[in-house]
């Protein structure tokens, strides 16, 4: 049985959404954004993550107790088939910069390093038409949305990229929590469909869940220096 999208054919349809769809990191971030991409209809996913599942995982991933111990791709992909009928690429292993990649990229890394080997990967390559970069630190999520053949959103998107050291670290207790990575998802697969419908997309968008702050480019400070380890986001 394949699901019905009639319901949202007036949003996007999956006829829309018919391209290459690479999606780096399956954590917290990444499998809630891997589930949403499915439902709404990507059928051509690639999912790409070196970890396996771990019991801290869990509660802010969408991994199954049984899951744990396996690759995450491969529980991922066995998820996705199971619940939207999507039989996607599960790739067992991490990116660098040496990384050749086709068609959307998202990424769902957890460190300013391994997002600055897959920007090396994709700068002024003009065969991927979006980048997406998922961050998130305690409560705080942000997106960042860029063409890497673009000159000018390759100056804006480097602008976003520091070393590790430079970063505040959150405590291991207040990292993740469920309703964060739910929300990052949506910010996430709202612009992948944006970009399947050539509707404008926004370049960076902060939202706060302890404050049910929404802050888009006009109002965030790039010019801070003071960052959260994971979400980038000025402290």
């Amino acid at each position: 049985m394949s699901l019905d999208y009639g319901r949202q054919a007036d949003l996007v349809s999956s006829s829309e959404l018919d391209f290459d769809v690479s999606l780096i990191g399956a954590g917290g971030i990444g499998s809630a954004v891997a589930l949403g991409l499915a439902k709404m209809g990507c059928q051509r996913l690639t999912l790409i993550d070196p970890d396996q599942v771990e019991p801290h995982n869990l509660p802010s991933q969408l991994y199954r107790l049984a899951d744990v111990g396996r690759p995450k791709v491969e529980a991922l992909a066995e998820l996705l088939a199971e619940m939207a009928g999507v039989t996607v690429a599960a790739q067992v292993e991490r990116v660098t910069s040496r990384w050749r990649a086709q068609g959307v990229v998202v990424s769902a890394v957890n460190s300013m390093a391994s997002r600055r080997a897959i920007w090396d990967s994709l700068r002024y390559r003009a065969g991927v038409p979006l980048y997406v970069d998922a961050r998130m630190g305690a409560e705080v999520c942000r997106v960042l949305s860029a063409r890497p053949a673009d000159p000018d959103d390759v100056r804006a998107y480097e602008a976003t990229l520091y070393a590790d050291a430079d970063a505040t670290e959150d405590p291991c207790t207040a990292r993740a929590i469920v309703y964060t990575t739910l929300g990052v998802a949506a910010l996430v697969a709202n612009q992948v469909k944006r970009f399947a419908r050539r509707e404008s997309l926004q370049p960076d968008v902060v939202f706060d869940f302890a404050t049910l702050t929404l802050l888009t480019t006009a109002s965030t400070n790039p010019g801070s220096v003071v960052y959260c380890m994971h979400c980038g986001r000025s402290g």
